[in-house]
């Protein structure tokens, strides 16, 4: 089966999750052109409602299809990719959504390691033992964090997304935000239909185009998906999940997933260290930081495993961790420090592991979107530069809460709390 046609790098499984933005529509109400008569309007399936086709949208979905045909891809399978696609509005909305309040990293991993989401993952363990063992011993990933990927991304194939990716990536392409990026998603699902690994009527996912019981967006399938069962199709989406197990292992093994290591562990530091240091940055050599005193939770030595970074995602009053290559390699399938934890620490409780033993700062209301603006422009303000006030809080913002904590004499761990923004309020008058 060829690999496809255009080249293109992978991408994170749930890259396509952060689009966001506004965009204006309101010339997008009108009915659609005709069509040129050489060329009939694809037809939607017996039964289906087509979803609406302004006249823009036509001529964007026409000019795709010359560049998508010029790229290999046969009209028969665009035509038919196509047929009922039109813009999904609901799509257009999830893509705009901004939370006026975000989670904590506590609450996220309330829900993404719940006691139900363990006991499942244990019953799935059990339940494809020999599948795990064998893909484990292929792949070289230890099996009980594919499992965890597989619980977080679709709740182990029990909500895999129900929407037709096409017309998600249609209206994302279309929309404009994200064009250039959703029209390659676009283009490799239309080579990956035409290589017949799924017919377009059960190429469905989530409304940014993840697919499958792991959530692969196209080119991550195109690059990493694999035909575990030997039936000529990567079939990620089918109710036995070898193929999607199998292809998310691949992934992690491409990006240098090393076997029986852990990903982290939670550790105590000695006291007076400084905190600053647990930034999730500074890797050095685990016997560094042995020198330094820094212990497993229960007091024994950190394990050897290369080289580690510390990590406090609530600051110094929650949990700490030390994180290896395996930490990293989770972040190349989503780029969230709260993805990662989340996907180790599920993968550790289905091997029959326990919560964390420290307890996190659940006291501590987090800023709302507006609130972490002020933040950033008082900051700002005050000389500590945050390149911008986005509401997200990064590495400039963090950086720059910690260079406001040195000078008041506070621990400069980066966390930023409602009191913080009372102290930063009182310091610039």
């Amino acid at each position: 089966m060829t690999k496809g046609i255009f080249n293109l790098a992978a991408v994170g499984a749930t890259a396509l999750l952060g689009l966001a933005g506004c965009a204006d529509t309101a010339s997008r109400a009108q009915e659609a052109a005709p069509v040129a008569a050489a060329r009939p309007e694809p037809r939607p399936a017996e039964g289906a409602v087509a979803a609406p086709r302004p006249a823009d949208f036509v001529a964007w979905r026409n000019g795709f299809r010359s560049r998508a045909l010029s790229r290999g891809i046969r009209a028969d399978v665009f035509d038919t990719a196509f047929a009922g696609v039109g813009v999904n509005e609901r799509v257009i909305e999830l893509d705009r959504y901004q939370p006026e309040f975000r989670r904590q990293i506590w609450d996220y991993l309330d829900r993404a390691v719940s006691d139900t989401r363990v006991a499942n993952g244990r019953d799935m363990a059990s339940r494809y033992a020999s599948l795990v063992s064998s893909i484990e011993s292929r792949y070289g990933v230890d099996g009980q964090y594919v499992l965890a990927i597989w619980g977080l991304e679709s709740a182990y194939g029990s909500s895999m997304g129900s929407m037709n990716v096409i017309e998600s990536l249609a209206t994302l392409a279309y929309e404009g935000r994200r064009q250039d990026f959703a029209e390659t998603q676009l283009l490799t699902a239309l080579q990956i239909l035409q290589e017949g690994d799924v017919p377009a009527s059960r190429m469905t996912g989530s409304w940014a185009g993840a697919m499958g019981h792991t959530q692969f967006i196209p080119t991550s399938f195109e690059e990493y998906a694999q035909d575990w069962n030997g039936d000529g199709r990567r079939d990620i989406w089918a109710s036995d999940p070898s193929d999607a197990l199998a292809s998310t292992a691949n992934y992690l093994a491409r990006f240098g997933w090393q076997k029986g290591q852990p990903w982290g562990v939670e550790v105590k530091l000695p006291a007076g260290f400084d905190i600053a240091r647990a930034d999730g940055n500074d890797w050095r050599p685990v016997a560094s930081w042995r020198a330094a005193g820094v212990t497993r939770i229960s007091g024994g030595a950190l394990p050897e495993a290369g080289e580690a970074a510390l990590l406090a995602p609530a600051g110094g009053r929650g949990p700490v961790f030390a994180v290896f290559k395996n930490f990293q390699v989770i972040k190349r399938y989503n780029n969230a420090t709260s993805y990662a934890l989340a996907v180790g620490h599920l993968g550790d409780r289905i091997e029959g592991g326990g919560p964390f033993v420290a307890s996190w700062p659940r006291d501590e209301q987090a800023l709302t979107v507006n609130e972490t603006i002020e933040l950033q422009e008082r900051l700002t303000a005050l000389g500590f530069d945050t390149q911008g006030s986005d509401g997200l809080v990064g590495p400039n913002t963090i950086e720059a809460i910690r260079a406001f904590q040195r000078q008041a004499g506070l621990a400069p761990d980066g966390f930023p709390t409602k009191q913080l923004l009372a102290r930063v309020k009182s310091a610039g008058g």
